[in-house]
């Protein structure tokens, strides 16, 4: 995975990167089935708002899946207020059936692991941002180049779409 290469002894770092990209496919991929199989109504049972958030899901998670794959610090960060939005439409919907049948929900399908990605992503988002920062500082990819001349090297900074400093 690219994006990280300069981040010595940061290996939690490049496998939890993966498990988030990991994730929100298999979110963003969740919605895809069930906008094919049910349409625009796919989500019908939910009050309007969580509608609007599930079909909205299908543009964001996959946002999130790159920024988070390309390192770039607001992706953990988009990637968390995502997953909050997420879990309250979720539980939102589901309460009321949790209520009822609360053994229900502890299988490996549904709102458990939806929850427990949730939780993951809510409790790393920050580490895993100040990760992202040490590669792109400012949000913005930094490298290094030489100019020679003279006799003594000068190093400069350029900042993508600002041109050199």
């Amino acid at each position: 995975m690219r994006g990280l290469e300069g981040m010595q002894g940061m290996r939690w770092a490049r496998w939890l990167r993966a498990v988030y990209v990991i994730g929100f496919l298999e979110g963003t991929g969740a919605h895809a089935y069930f906008l094919a199989s049910g349409g625009l109504h796919a989500y019908a049972y939910a009050p309007l708002p969580v509608q609007l958030l599930f079909h909205a899901l299908l543009v964001i998670d996959p946002l999130v899946a790159v920024l988070v794959l390309r390192a770039r610090p607001v992706g953990p960060l988009l990637g968390a207020a995502v997953m909050v939005a997420d879990l309250v439409g979720n539980w939102w919907v589901a309460w009321p059936t949790v209520t009822v049948h609360p053994l229900a929900y502890l299988r490996p399908v549904g709102l458990l692991p939806l929850t427990l990605f949730g939780a993951l992503v809510l409790l790393t988002a920050a580490r895993l941002h100040r990760a992202f920062e040490a590669v792109h500082p400012g949000g913005r990819l930094r490298t290094r180049t030489t100019h020679r001349g003279g006799g003594a090297e000068r190093w400069s900074v350029r900042v993508h779409g600002a041109g050199r400093r």
